[in-house]
C-alpha cells in the first residue's frame, strides 16, 4: 500500500522543481535566431544576469551545466602551470579544482572539513605565506550541496583584500544565486559562475559567468583559452557568437520567464523566503536529532546553508531505507549523500520554486518515514517547523 498518487515532490538540490509557468514558456515555436527579437531576448537576459550577480561587469551564457561553466571560468583566466588555491568545504570546490588540474593548472587544496565552512583565518594565513604571489587564483563555492556548508563569501573577499594578495577570486554560486544574497562587486569577486537548474528554476543546460575588469585583464594573457569558452569569441558582433553557435532558444524562453518571476517576487523577498523555509527545516531536524540517530552534517549553526540541509544518520540506520520509503510510499524524492557522505546522509533541498506547503509536506513525509521504519527521533519536528513559520510569517 502507498499514499504516493499525485505529483511527485522533488526535494533534491538540483535540478529543482520548475514552475508551471516556466515549463509553459518553452511550449512555443522556435524563433529566427538572427532576428531582432532574438537579439532583444539575449541582451535582456545578459543585463538581468549581471543584475542578479550584482555586478557592473559583463555576463556570459553557455549551453552547459555547472561543470561546463567551471571550465569556462578556468580556461578564460588561467595559463597552464598557474598555481591555484582550492578552498575545501565539501565536494564541489574540490571537483572544480580537479577540472583545473586536468586542464594543466598546479592545484593546491587548503584542506577543510566536510562538517565546517571554510576557515577564513586559515585562508588569510596561507595567502600571507605566499610572498612571491605564486597563487594566481582562489576557488571557492558559496554553498556546497554535498556537505550543506555555506561559506562567508563577503568575509573571504575582505580577508583576501587584507592580505594585499593579487590572486583572482573565483566563486561558484550554482547553489545560491537567486536564493541568497550575492554581491559580486561589493565582495571583491573577480569571476562568478552559476547554472540554470537550481535557484533560477530553469531546466539544466545553461551555465553563466560574470566577470570584472581584473578578470578581463587576466583573460588577455591566459593560454588555456579554447574557442567555445573564449570570452573574446563571444564578444564579437554577431548575436549567434554569444552562444558559440546556435542559441538554446527554448531554454532562453524558460530563463526569461523564471527571471521575470523572481523580479515579480523581488530578490530580497526571495532571499527572505529561502531563509524562513530553511530555518523551518532546521527546526525539524533539530527536533529529530533528540533521538540520537539523525543530526546535521554541518556542526556550526551559522554555517548551514539556506538552500540545502545535509542530514547525517548514525547507529547503523541506513539513509537509503528512508529515501526509498519516502519516494516509493509517499512520493517525495530526497537527495542522497554524495562524496564522503555516501551511505551516511540524506539531503533536503529548499531552493528555487519552494513554498511552505512543499517544505512542510516534505518534512511531514520524512517524519512519517522515520516512524514507519522505527528510526529513533525526537517527536514533533513538523510542529517545530510550523511553530517557526507561524511566529515569523506575520498575519
Amino acid at each position: 500500500m502507498t499514499v504516493r498518487a499525485g505529483r511527485e515532490f522533488l526535494a533534491i538540490p538540483g535540478p529543482t522543481t520548475m514552475p508551471d509557468e516556466v515549463l509553459q514558456a518553452m511550449h512555443r515555436p522556435a524563433l529566427d535566431i538572427y532576428s531582432e527579437e532574438m537579439v532583444e531576448l539575449t541582451q535582456g537576459l545578459l543585463r538581468d544576469l549581471s543584475r542578479i550577480f550584482a555586478t557592473k561587469g559583463k555576463s556570459y551564457i553557455y549551453i552547459a551545466n555547472g561543470h561546463g561553466a567551471w571550465e569556462a571560468v578556468l580556461s578564460n583566466v588561467l595559463s597552464r602551470g598557474d598555481k591555484i588555491l582550492v578552498l575545501e568545504s565539501g565536494r564541489f570546490a574540490i571537483n572544480w579544482g580537479n577540472a583545473a588540474e586536468a586542464m594543466g593548472a598546479d592545484v593546491e587544496v587548503l584542506k577543510g572539513d566536510w562538517r565546517r565552512a571554510v576557515r577564513i583565518g586559515e585562508v588569510e594565513e596561507r595567502l600571507r605565506q605566499d610572498k612571491d604571489h605564486k597563487i594566481k587564483a582562489i576557488l571557492v563555492v558559496q554553498v556546497d550541496t554535498a556537505s550543506g556548508a555555506c561559506n562567508d563569501i563577503e568575509a573571504l573577499g575582505k580577508a583576501i583584500k587584507a592580505t594585499g594578495h593579487p590572486a583572482l577570486y573565483l566563486v561558484d554560486a550554482v547553489a545560491s544565486l537567486g536564493c541568497m544574497p550575492f554581491e559580486m562587486d561589493a565582495w571583491g569577486i573577480d569571476v562568478a559562475m552559476s547554472g540554470s537548474q537550481k535557484g533560477l528554476m530553469t531546466p539544466p543546460g545553461l551555465g553563466f559567468c560574470a566577470i570584472n575588469d581584473r578578470a578581463r585583464e587576466a583573460h588577455k594573457k591566459a593560454n588555456m583559452r579554447t574557442p567555445y569558452w573564449d570570452w573574446s569569441e563571444r564578444d564579437k558582433a554577431e548575436n549567434y557568437r554569444i552562444y558559440g553557435g546556435t542559441a538554446p532558444v527554448h531554454l532562453l524562453f524558460a530563463l526569461r520567464k523564471a527571471i521575470d518571476m523572481i523580479d515579480e517576487e523581488g530578490l530580497e523577498n526571495a532571499f527572505l523566503r529561502h531563509r524562513l523555509l530553511a530555518e523551518a527545516v532546521r527546526r525539524a531536524v533539530s527536533t529529530w536529532s533528540e533521538g540520537q540517530v539523525v543530526n546535521f552534517n554541518i556542526s556550526e549553526a551559522a554555517e548551514r546553508s539556506n538552500t540545502v540541509t545535509t542530514v547525517l544518520m548514525g547507529n547503523s540506520y541506513r539513509p537509503a531505507d528512508l529515501q526509498r520509503y519516502c519516494k516509493e510510499k509517499c512520493g517525495v524524492v530526497l537527495g542522497t549523500g554524495i562524496g564522503e557522505l555516501t551511505g551516511q546522509a540524506f539531503r533536503i533541498a529548499h531552493m528555487g520554486h519552494v513554498n511552505a506547503p512543499m517544505i512542510l509536506g516534505t518534512l511531514g513525509v520524512i517524519e512519517v518515514g522515520l516512524q514507519a521504519l522505527g528510526i529513533p527521533h525526537g517527536k514533533g519536528g513538523v510542529e517545530a517547523a510550523i511553530g517557526w513559520l507561524g511566529s515569523n510569517v506575520p498575519a
